[in-house]
């Protein structure tokens, strides 16, 4: 789990952000990667989601949405394409101090629309967050279901064999 690229941190920045700021969600720029690397391992760190590198998310700073207050980015979220007919809702991560507002929800509806625009029929996502991710649509599933993402990112994940992830899917109209 540990490479040069990947130091955990063991806490994210204080946020001085005014508590009525405005939340707008936006494409992620190639300078929200390390706010994304802070936050997203923060997550990791804690077992709650999988580490990514700042190589991964430089090279995948196209499929993220951020949600950003008072200029900062306090959340983010991806979409990343695993088939023809398929894509995964991916690194869902809000800043524990703007948690329970919506933001999840607002950063994930997006990549919806963005999955129907590019004619894919169905998303999935792997995770512990089963509640949230319900409340969106998503429906559990055995793992054995998804045959692309077990054999594209499954075979090399350090979990692997003991994965505790929550297969879910949700069909879009």
């Amino acid at each position: 789990m540990t490479s040069p690229l990947y130091a955990p941190p063991v806490s994210l920045p204080v946020l001085h952000i005014r508590p009525d700021a405005a939340v707008t969600i936006r494409r992620a720029r190639v300078s929200d990667v390390p706010r994304l690397y802070e936050i997203i391992n923060y997550y990791a760190a804690r077992g709650d989601m999988l580490p990514k590198t700042l190589d991964q998310l430089y090279n995948r700073v196209r499929n993220f949405n951020v949600a950003e207050a008072d200029g900062e980015v306090i959340g983010c979220a991806a979409l990343h394409i695993t088939w023809a007919d398929l894509a995964e809702v991916v690194s869902v991560a809000v800043h524990p101090s703007f948690q329970g507002r919506g933001i999840g929800r607002k950063l994930v509806e997006p990549l919806f629309t963005e999955a129907m625009e590019l004619g894919i029929p169905t998303l999935f996502t792997l995770t512990l967050q089963v509640g949230f991710f319900s409340a969106l649509g998503f429906r559990e599933i055995p793992k054995l279901r998804l045959p692309h993402k077990i054999w594209q990112d499954c075979a090399t994940c350090f979990k692997q064999d003991r994965c505790d992830e929550v297969a879910m899917i949700r069909q879009l109209p």
